[in-house]
C-alpha cells in the first residue's frame, strides 16, 4: 500500500509530513508513502498584507483541491491554518500529540529579554492579528511591525529590519531546533494562542475507509478533543482565521476547560473568558463560550475590526 501525503513546501511543513511519513512507514503494511509538496495561495504571496489575507484556505486551499481530486491521499495541515469550514467532503480524521501552544519571543540578545522589559517603542515583528493585537494591549508603545516568511527568513529579519524581537509560535521553534534562541515562551494571559496552535492535523475524504483506518492509530484523543472544542468556538465566531481572536483548551480527566478572546486589531478592547465542562460536550461548550464573548461585547468588537480593515483597504487602493 503506497499512500501520498500532500504538504506545502516549507521546512516546517514538511517537517511535519515526515513526521506522518515515519509514523505511518513503521506499520508492516505500509511499505511506501511518499511526500506531495503543494503550493498554496499564502506561498505564492509572501508580501501580502495582513488586512489582504482572504479568511478561508490561505495556506489549504491547493491542498484540499489535490486531496478531493485523489492526486494525493492525506493532507497534513497546522491546525491553525485550516478554515473552520472545510470541504464537505473532507474531514480530520487525526490529531497528532499537540506540542506546547504557546507563543514566543525572540530577540536578537537573546537570553534575559522579556515583552516586560524591551525598551520603549521596541519594533515587534509578526505575521499575525491576533498577536498585534495582544502585544499592543499588553504595551501600547509597541511598534508592531509585519513579518512574512518561513521561521528561519524571519529570524535573518530580526537583524536585517532592525527589530527588536520576534514573536512565533513555539512549536515551529522546538520542531526546527531553534529552541536556543528563545528569549521568553509568553504566558497566556498576555498573548493567547490561536486556535489549534501547536497541533497538526490529517485531512481525508470523507469516503476514504482505507486511509481514515490507516490513520486512526495515529489519533491523539486529547489533541483533538482540544481542536474540536477550539474550531467550534471559531466556527460560532464567524471570525475567520486571520481575525484577533483566540482559544485554548486543556483537559483534566473528563472535564475540559476552554479559554477564549476577542479583541481589536489596535488592541485597544480584549474581551476574554472561560468556561468548563464535560470532554464529551467539546463543541457545544467551545460554541457556548464564543456566544457568551459575543454578548458579552464581542460583536461590537468584530464590526470595529471590519471598519478598519475596509479604511485599510480603501487606504491600499
Amino acid at each position: 500500500m503506497k499512500i501520498k501525503i500532500g504538504t506545502r513546501g516549507s521546512q516546517l511543513a514538511l517537517w511535519q509530513a515526515n513526521w506522518v511519513k515515519t509514523m505511518l512507514e513503521s506499520k508492516d503494511e505500509i511499505k511506501e508513502c511518499e511526500i506531495v509538496t503543494i503550493k498554496t495561495t499564502g506561498d505564492r504571496f509572501t508580501d501580502m498584507s495582513l488586512f489582504q489575507q482572504p479568511d478561508k484556505g490561505f495556506f489549504t486551499k491547493e491542498i484540499e483541491e489535490n486531496l478531493l481530486c485523489g492526486s494525493i491521499d492525506i493532507a497534513v495541515h497546522s491546525a491553525k491554518d485550516l478554515p473552520t469550514e472545510i470541504p464537505e467532503n473532507l474531514v480530520i480524521g487525526a490529531v497528532l500529540p499537540r506540542e506546547v501552544s504557546s507563543d514566543v519571543l525572540i530577540t536578537i540578545r537573546g537570553k534575559g529579554d522579556r515583552l516586560s522589559n524591551l525598551p520603549s517603542g521596541a519594533k515587534i515583528g509578526t505575521s499575525s492579528l491576533r498577536r498585534k493585537a495582544l502585544l499592543l494591549h499588553f504595551r501600547n508603545d509597541f511598534k508592531v511591525v509585519e513579518l512574512r516568511g518561513n521561521l528561519d527568513t524571519r529570524i535573518k529579519k530580526l537583524s536585517q529590519e532592525k527589530l527588536d524581537g520576534i514573536v512565533v509560535a513555539y512549536a515551529g521553534v522546538k520542531r526546527l531546533g531553534y529552541e536556543n534562541r528563545i528569549s521568553e515562551i509568553i504566558n497566556h494571559e498576555v498573548v493567547l494562542p490561536a486556535v489549534g496552535q501547536g497541533a497538526v492535523a490529517l485531512e481525508v475524504r470523507r469516503d476514504d475507509s482505507d486511509i481514515m483506518e490507516t490513520i486512526k492509530m495515529l489519533n491523539h484523543k486529547a489533541s483533538m478533543t482540544s481542536i474540536r472544542a477550539e474550531r467550534s468556538f471559531l466556527k460560532r465566531l464567524h471570525a475567520g482565521c486571520r481575525a484577533p481572536v483566540a482559544a485554548y483548551s486543556e483537559l483534566h480527566g473528563d472535564s475540559i476547560k476552554i479559554t477564549g478572546m476577542i479583541a481589536t486589531v489596535d488592541g485597544n478592547y480584549v474581551i476574554r473568558d472561560s468556561i468548563t465542562g464535560n470532554k464529551e460536550n467539546a463543541e457545544e461548550i467551545g460554541k457556548i463560550l464564543a456566544e457568551k464573548l459575543l454578548a458579552s461585547g464581542g460583536n461590537e468588537i468584530l464590526k470595529k475590526n471590519k471598519e478598519m480593515e475596509n479604511i485599510k483597504g480603501d487606504h491600499e487602493r
